[in-house]
């Protein structure tokens, strides 16, 4: 059976038709920046319909960033987008005129259960997924099932305090994980480096054009890859809290692996053998108990999409 998956983000919507193996057999994106509410639900309507018309497809998934209930229904917030406690899903059927199973689901656990499925995390029953973007979002599998919780906001690993009064987090809270390791972080520590120590940080201020407010991620890993030690060093940093998280968060769900996913995680090893021996150094009980695998994630951009084409045939 084919399924409709829609990956909605701050700034695009991008929606596929999926077979039953995971492979997307065709692509449609809309904008979604700057819509309000109707004109988001709208667009999505539109992206369905157009893929509706061509294949037969029988059921629709969709992924949003934020919270969504445990009803898998409604997007009780997301910070960049317009919805606040918005009935998606009946809005989406009413405006398709449809009554084909329509499932909501958060971005993360998305990806997460494309990895799960078709991916890198296939061959287990028990995984975290971490997203390392601008944040750090997360997803879990345990015992073959993705994890809600009760009101439907579990695996908001972003958000677990691992420094106590620690760097400011956009959720109002001190010290999240997530404030260390991502994209944002990356950033924060590499500009704070080329303006307190130009010198060490030539190479990327170079790429900057001298402005240590331009560094950016990509630059970033662009400079590690290019042998810059400081670059390197940045990326070791953010790779190290990756692993020790992990490892906390292993204390609790004992994973038989960790998919590394988002934009980060292009730096590839420079980010994940510091991630492993971080992970190893701070796991409870070491040489006791067996160690969970790390890897990258393998489905690429278009995780979102197969995910959440998936999570509605069940």
């Amino acid at each position: 059976m084919y399924a409709i998956g829609v990956d909605i983000g701050g700034t695009k919507i991008a929606a596929g038709v999926v077979d039953e193996d995971g492979n997307i057999v065709a692509k449609t994106r809309r904008v979604s920046a700057g819509l309000d509410v109707d004109s988001l639900d709208a667009a999505i309507v539109d992206a369905c319909t157009e893929l509706a018309g061509a294949y037969p497809v029988g059921a629709i998934g969709l992924a949003a960033p934020g919270f969504i209930g445990a009803d898998q229904a409604t997007v009780r917030f997301t910070p960049n987008l317009p919805w606040r406690d918005h009935p998606l899903r009946d809005r989406i059927a009413a405006r398709l005129g449809t009554d084909l199973p329509i499932v909501v689901d958060n971005d993360a656990n998305a990806a997460g259960w494309a990895e799960f499925r078709f991916g890198v995390g296939r061959d287990v029953d028990d995984m975290l997924l971490l997203t390392v973007g601008t944040g750090l979002g997360g997803a879990v599998i345990a015992a073959g099932r993705l994890v809600l919780g009760a009101y439907g906001v579990a695996a908001e690993v972003g958000h677990m305090r691992v420094v106590p009064d620690g760097h400011l987090c956009g959720c109002g809270q001190r010290g999240c994980w997530e404030q260390y390791a991502s994209g944002s972080a990356l950033v924060r520590e590499a500009k704070a480096v080329a303006t307190s120590d130009p010198v060490w940080a030539a190479r990327l201020l170079e790429a900057a054009g001298g402005d240590a407010d331009a560094i950016t991620g990509p630059s970033v890993t662009k400079a590690a890859r290019a042998g810059d030690a400081l670059a390197v060093e940045l990326l070791a940093g953010v790779g190290r809290w990756v692993g020790e998280g992990s490892a906390t968060v292993a204390a609790l769900l004992d994973p038989a692996l960790v998919v590394v996913g988002g934009g980060v995680a292009a730096a590839g090893d420079l980010l994940l053998l510091p991630a492993r021996a971080a992970f190893s150094e701070h796991l409870s009980a070491r040489g006791y108990r067996p160690e969970a695998r790390i890897e990258l994630a393998s489905m690429g951009n278009d995780a979102g999409i197969v995910g959440a084409a998936d999570l509605a045939r069940l």
